[in-house]
């Protein structure tokens, strides 16, 4: 049977589907959106809950707790984070990989209307529930700034008319508006002043709220005309509400411009946003999955001149990021690979076949296999990303492999005066079992990281059918239009005479006889080679426990980030100055273009009030110059000793929720917040003391500064002051209390109460205070309750409902971050006391999870290979013989990443599953050319040895082009290639090293399983033919001239 022989015999259906490939391929391509990760889904919700003026403690115990409470029964759940901070909690859910994402936020806002009733009364809004994905973060980030505007004008513009005028471009989920400056009015009270003139806090708080209403008043019923009734009782502007009559005293107003003062301010007062220098605000745009970043981007740019133009007082729009020029220069790399990977590919086949026309046929391989695969991912919906693309790219250097097996055997029947027809039915037959094969048993590989769950199958699923669909792909056409093309246009004497005109070939025909004579001798010590085989078996063990572990590298797409950790207690004005100096010295570097500054509470990633946060970009000329850049800001910040700045590169895959000072995190949980806070300390002195460790912080603050206030319940109790009088009080002095609603045309705007901040600064304010008693009396503060300073919690997290803490670091240069988490966690079981215990969290914990799955995966695959070739070959041994090579593939590609400095990560584990199929191959092509020698009745000497001499030629051809072709990728070359580097290492290593012990191993493995397979079946009493599948012909008897 010969699956070839239609293709060959209808040349006109034959060409039509390569055209139809064509057509349809470029079609496919043209519809795939570019996208920096696959689309891949991580079931997380986000809950927020807002109690202004409430501590840490308060926060954490009345509000983060019931709402804990009730998510701990949705089903699920794996993971439940909570930090509480003054006056606000977070809670992050997160959810198994199999569950929906709009199911567990359903669940989740059930749960909340659960709780509801266990919250604090005093609550402006129930909390806030809503879905996200830790990998879809922002794609584009815009400035808005303007010298001669105040910033709640410019907020507004940018809530009203930019974030919506965004959010109608295709593709746009969301724009999030950074350092948001929300108009409110802010009234400033005086508590001197007010208790001058007999007045409280409450009572300022009465007359505000009275005063500043807007209620239905119904309609006035006419006998002919109805008149809907409005009364204006809505105070629109901070002079309106200075004007406010509060009481009368003997006889005269007092307004509340006489103790306290209303200005127009903002809704957030403690966090600024500045974009290089300037103050403003910066707009986050996030993309819809599946949609086109690059035609996003595209979009947005060519809406911003418009709303320049409209833009009021001299606002300037400015893109800052802009995550497209990295993905398409990204995408503009990975071609120029593809084209230097297949003109390398071109080039070896050339060297080998010397037929320019030969050559042709065997490239066209290349692009018709790519196109056909853009079609098969537009049907599967995935997009251009940097994994896809590395499939992609990685496929160039053997999607020719069964192209050329098929030319070369063509090419053998053609030199020996075949017709071109007959030498392309001959050669096609011989070979077409070959090279099936060689496809299915290559592309099987890649079906258990298809299946595998979590992290890692869901990230690399669609690299995996996208590089398995290439290969298919490239054998079908190998069987098709390859042997179709050279029965029309490959002749005999089409190229010169190699043996007399071509110093290569003569060449290569010494190197074949050198080989075939060395090998005649080396089988004769075979057990020898065998036993190298064995020790590098055992070598690949010990290397597989030296080299360098790592999970994801960072990617060096030319931007980076900074955490700022400021002492606590420092004032925000005092942090705002320290910030913009911090700003200053990083803007004078010559290599960064752009900066994002933000300070205070709410300054990205729910930073807390001593917190600041950096965005840098850096100039396109120097965005490969990440790492000195990040080096020589640490030493130019130094002089910042007050503060901890962080300095990291964004990871190439964002893994968990949990934003923090540092790439790694550690998470510590107790049952009481002192042992907690002792652990945390003397873990992190330990881990700052490791050389391999950088960075080394803890989120626990416990020495913010406080006033802690003691009630004299006795006295209180005689003067008619209750507790709760006392804490509405206070919480109306330093809370910023909502004490009303101004309602605008298309936005509400708040009404915030709360003392004057120079008082709110000063410990004897508090003395001033007064307190309402129960007969009406103003009682002072100072009177019924003491007053101490103290010191408390910055922040509280709870982890799955106990008390936690995340200790976060970097690993120092040359650090595997298997060795550092061995060491964290050796280290965490000689500190740790009783009834604290600590886990990896985050991208440490995804590492650990994921790389004790690997060898469970690399059995499976070995396994998986041995079953396709079972099936294939009706036989139980050869398989053994065709795997023989993997341990040398595997000690190379491991020595190799250890010569070249390189970890073993994800991306080079998938390099070594590759490998695994690579080098298979020749076993292939030796195991079933001797296979049918043996049928013909040769020895399995003869046999081993002519498959050896006859097939030398495709094999090198074979393993010279995969190497070419994935050189590139080892070279480093275009944006962000550092990341796939240790795959290109491992790949590259794994065939230089394993291509030449191959030749010599696999034919005495292949001797000594015939030996046994003999022997097995003379204790069975069988008789001992040789059986091999039906689809496997014998070639011709003769040893062809090469």
């Amino acid at each position: 049977m010969n699956l070839s022989e239609p293709f060959i015999r209808r040349p006109v259906a034959t060409t039509v589907l390569a055209l139809a490939i064509v057509i349809l391929g470029i079609f496919g391509y043209l519809q795939l959106p570019s996208a920096l990760l696959p689309n891949v889904s991580f079931p997380t919700v986000l809950v927020t809950a807002s109690l202004p003026g409430a501590s840490p403690q308060t926060m954490s115990s009345a509000v983060a707790t019931p709402l804990e409470r009730q998510f701990s029964s949705i089903p699920g759940l794996t993971a439940m984070s909570s930090t509480s901070q003054n006056g606000s909690t977070r809670i992050i859910l997160q959810f198994s990989l199999s569950e929906s994402a709009a199911e567990a936020t359903q669940d989740v806002s059930d749960a909340v209307s659960q709780a509801e009733h266990f919250l604090p009364p005093g609550m402006p809004e129930p909390p806030l529930v809503k879905n996200i994905n830790p990998t879809a973060t922002p794609i584009m980030y815009i400035g808005l700034s303007a010298a001669n505007m105040p910033l709640y004008d410019l907020d507004k513009y940018a809530e009203t008319k930019v974030a919506t005028s965004l959010s109608t471009v295709p593709g746009v989920a969301d724009v999030e508006v950074f350092g948001a400056q929300t108009y409110a009015v802010r009234i400033y009270a005086n508590p001197f002043a007010l208790a001058a003139r007999g007045l409280s806090l409450n009572t300022v708080e009465s007359a505000i709220k009275s005063a500043n209403v807007d209620l239905p008043e119904g309609t006035l019923e006419g006998g002919k005309v109805n008149f809907a009734a409005q009364v204006h009782g809505q105070l629109h502007t901070a002079k309106a509400f200075n004007h406010l009559i509060l009481a009368y005293a003997g006889g005269q107003p007092i307004p509340l411009s006489a103790v306290a003062k209303a200005q127009n301010s903002t809704q957030y007062n403690l966090q600024k946003t500045w974009i290089n220098g300037s103050p403003g605000i910066v707009l986050a745009v996030v993309r819809q999955p599946g949609s086109n970043t690059v035609a996003i981007s595209q979009g947005i740019r060519k809406m911003l001149p418009s709303l320049m133009a409209s833009a009021p007082g001299g606002a300037q729009l400015s893109v800052v990021f802009d995550n497209a020029d990295y993905i398409s220069a990204a995408i503009e790399d990975v071609v120029f690979t593809l084209l230097l990977a297949s003109l390398l590919v071109a080039g070896v086949m050339w060297l080998f076949l010397r037929r320019a026309t030969a050559t042709l046929i065997g490239a066209l391989a290349i692009p018709l296999s790519l196109l056909a695969t853009f079609l098969v991912m537009m049907l599967l919906g995935y997009s251009l990303n940097t994994l896809t693309l590395l499939a992609l790219t990685l496929s160039v250097g053997f999607v020719v492999d069964d192209a050329v097996v098929m030319l070369e055997n063509i090419n053998r029947h053609l030199e020996r005066g075949t017709s071109a027809m007959q030498a392309a039915l001959d050669g096609s037959r011989e070979i077409s079992f070959t090279v099936m094969a060689m496809t299915l048993s290559l592309a099987i590989i890649f079906l258990p990281l298809i299946l595998m769950g979590g992290f890692i199958g869901h990230l690399f699923a669609a690299f995996g059918v996208t590089i398995a669909v290439v290969i298919l792909l490239s054998g079908l056409i190998a069987l098709t239009v390859t042997p179709m093309l050279a029965s029309r246009f490959l002749h005999r004497g089409a190229a010169e005479d190699r043996d007399q005109q071509s110093r290569f070939e003569r060449g290569f025909s010494r190197s074949r006889d050198f080989y075939i004579r060395s090998l005649r001798k080396a089988l004769q010590h075979r057990n020898w080679l065998l036993g190298v085989a064995g020790l590098m078996l055992l070598g690949s063990v010990g290397l597989a426990l030296i080299v360098p572990k790592s999970f994801i590298p960072n990617e060096n797409n030319g931007s980076f980030f900074a955490s700022i950790q400021y002492p606590t207690g420092m004032s925000f004005a005092e942090l705002a100055a320290e910030q913009k100096k911090i700003e200053a010295v990083v803007l004078r570097n010559s290599s960064v273009q752009s900066v994002i500054s933000s300070a205070g509470q709410g300054a990205g990633a729910f930073g807390g009030s001593n917190s600041g946060r950096l965005i840098v970009r850096l100039k396109s000329g120097d965005s490969g110059k990440t790492d000195a850049v990040i080096a020589s800001l640490r030493q130019a910040t130094r002089q910042f000793s007050n503060t901890e700045i962080f300095f990291q590169q964004p990871a190439a895959i964002q893994v968990g929720p949990i934003s923090s000072n540092a790439q790694y995190q550690y998470v510590l949980q107790g049952q009481d917040w002192n042992t907690l806070d002792t652990a945390t300390h003397n873990l992190v002195s330990a881990l700052r003391k490791n050389t391999l460790i950088q960075s080394a912080n803890s989120d626990l603050q416990t020495n913010n500064p406080q006033v802690s206030i003691t009630i004299n319940r006795p006295r209180a109790i005689a003067m008619g002051v209750t507790a709760q009088s006392i804490e509405q009080t206070l919480a109306l002095a330093y809370g910023g209390q909502e004490v009303g609603t101004i309602y605008g045309n298309s936005n509400q705007y708040e009404v915030i109460f709360e003392l004057s901040p120079k008082y709110q600064q000063n410990i004897n304010a508090l003395s001033s205070l007064s307190v309402p008693g129960s007969s009406g009396t103003l009682v002072p503060l100072s009177a019924v309750a003491n007053f101490a300073y103290d010191a408390g919690p910055l922040s509280l997290e709870q982890y799955n409902g106990l008390p936690s803490t995340t200790i976060s670091f970097n690993l120092a240069p040359g650090a595997s971050l298997g060795t550092v988490t061995k060491e964290v966690d050796a280290t965490a079981q000689q500190i740790l006391p009783a009834g604290v215990t600590g886990e990896f969290g985050g991208s440490a914990s995804t590492f650990e999870s994921a790389f004790s799955s690997l060898p469970l995966l690399l059995v499976a695959t070995i396994l998986l290979i041995y079953v396709v070739l079972a099936i294939l070959y009706e036989h139980f041994l050869h398989p053994f013989t065709i795997l023989s090579a993997l341990p040398l593939a595997g000690f190379g590609a491991l020595l190799s990443l250890l010569v070249f400095h390189q970890p073993l990560d994800l991306y080079s584990f998938v390099g070594i599953i590759m490998l695994m199929g690579l080098v298979k191959k020749n076993g292939i092509i030796l195991v079933d050319f001797a296979v049918s020698r043996r049928r013909e009745g040769e020895s399995a000497l003869e046999a081993i040895v002519d498959a050896c001499a006859v097939r030398y030629r495709p094999i090198m051809m074979t393993t010279f082009a995969a190497i070419l072709g994935v050189l590139p990728i080892a070279i480093g070359l275009g944006a962000g290639s550092g990341s796939r580097v240790p795959l290109g290492v491992a790949v590259v290593g794994g065939l230089v090293f394993s291509q030449f012990l191959t030749l010599y191993i696999t034919p005495a493995f292949y001797l000594w399983m015939e030996s046994f397979g003999d022997q097995v079946k003379r204790w069975l009493g069988m008789q001992a033919p040789e059986k091999v599948s039906a689809l496997s012909p014998s070639p011709e008897s003769s040893t062809p001239k090469l």
